[in-house]
C-alpha cells in the first residue's frame, strides 16, 4: 500500500475507535439522567462515601417511566460483542448491573409499594421464588441475563480471568440497592474514569464503618469478604492484604496491626435516603 493509502486507513481507524467508545458510553445516557436527578452522594467525616437513591422522587416524576423504557430499549439493542477492550467492557457491565437493579426497584412494586429490601422479591424470604439476583429477565443485545450472571459469570467469571480482566474491586462498584452495599456513584462508568473510580470506591469504602471497623486487634469487615473470599485471595493473597493494598495509608497501617477478622452484619434495607443516618 502506498503512503497516501496507509494515511487514509490510519485516519479512518482513528475516527472509528472513538466513535465506538462514545457509542458504548452514550448507551447509558438515560441512566445518567436518573443518577443526576435522584442520587445523592455524601462524604463522611472520615472521608468515606455514602449515597442514596430517592426512589419516591423518581416515581413522582412523569419522566421516569420514559427514561427507564429508553434505557431498557438501548440495552436490548446493544451488541456487547462490539465492546472494545477491558475498560470499556467492565464499565459497560457495571452500568448494566446497576441500572437494572434500580429499574427493578422502580418497576416491580408489590401492591404498588416500594420493597423494604431486595430480598422481598424472593430468595431468603421466600425460597420458592427466585431472588432478584437469579432472575434471567434483563435483556442485553437480544439475550436475557440475570444480575448474578452479569457479576459472577461475566465481570468475575473465567473468561475475564483468563484475559486478566477480573478485578476484585468490582465488588465495590456493583450496587445491590442496599444500605450495606458499597455506594452507587452519581456518574456512570466509562473507559476513561473506570480505574480512578474503582480505586476511589475501594479506598473510601474502608473509611466507612459499614465496611471496615477496627477495635483493638480485630478488624470488622463487610461480609463481602466472607461471600467472595476467593476473589480477594486471588487478587492479593488474603482479604487483609487486599484491604492494605487499597486503603488509605493510615487505615492500612491500623489493619496491619490486627490479628483477627470478624464480619459486619450486612444491612439489606433499601438504599433510600430515609434509611441512612447521613441523609436524615
Amino acid at each position: 500500500m502506498n503512503k497516501p493509502g496507509r494515511l487514509i486507513c490510519l485516519m479512518m481507524f482513528a475516527v472509528i475507535m472513538p466513535v465506538t467508545a462514545a457509542a458504548a458510553e452514550a448507551t447509558f445516557d438515560p441512566f445518567q439522567r436518573l443518577l443526576t436527578q435522584y442520587l445523592t452522594e455524601s462524604t463522611t467525616t472520615e472521608g468515606g462515601l455514602v449515597s442514596a437513591f430517592d426512589y419516591e422522587a423518581a416515581l413522582a416524576s412523569s419522566q421516569t417511566d420514559g427514561l427507564l423504557a429508553d434505557q431498557r430499549d438501548r440495552l436490548a439493542d446493544f451488541d456487547p460483542g462490539t465492546l472494545d477492550g477491558e475498560a470499556e467492557s467492565v464499565a459497560f457491565w457495571l452500568n448494566a448491573y446497576n441500572f437494572f437493579m434500580i429499574d427493578q426497584i422502580l418497576t416491580e412494586r408489590p401492591d404498588g409499594e416500594l420493597v423494604d429490601s431486595v430480598w422481598d422479591y424472593g430468595g431468603r424470604v421466600n425460597p420458592f421464588v427466585d431472588s432478584v439476583f437469579d432472575r434471567e429477565k434483563f435483556e442485553i443485545g437480544g439475550q436475557e441475563y440475570s444480575l448474578n450472571q452479569m457479576e459472577k459469570d461475566i465481570l468475575l467469571g473465567e473468561e475475564y480471568a483468563d484475559k486478566g480482566w477480573k478485578d476484585a474491586r468490582v465488588h465495590f462498584a456493583v450496587n445491590c440497592a442496599s444500605v450495606g452495599c458499597p455506594p452507587l456513584r452519581e456518574t456512570v462508568y466509562t473507559a476513561d474514569n473506570l480505574e480512578n473510580l474503582l480505586a476511589e470506591n475501594t479506598r473510601r469504602a474502608f473509611n466507612t464503618d459499614r465496611h471496615l471497623r477496627i477495635d483493638t486487634d480485630t478488624a470488622y469487615v463487610t461480609e463481602l469478604f466472607k461471600w467472595y473470599a476467593t476473589d480477594f485471595e486471588e487478587a492479593s493473597g488474603t482479604p487483609k492484604a487486599f484491604i492494605r493494598a487499597w486503603a488509605d495509608a493510615s487505615v492500612a497501617s491500623r489493619v496491619a496491626q490486627t490479628s483477627a477478622m470478624e464480619y459486619i452484619d450486612y444491612d439489606w434495607a433499601l438504599n433510600k435516603p430515609d434509611n441512612f443516618p447521613e441523609f436524615r
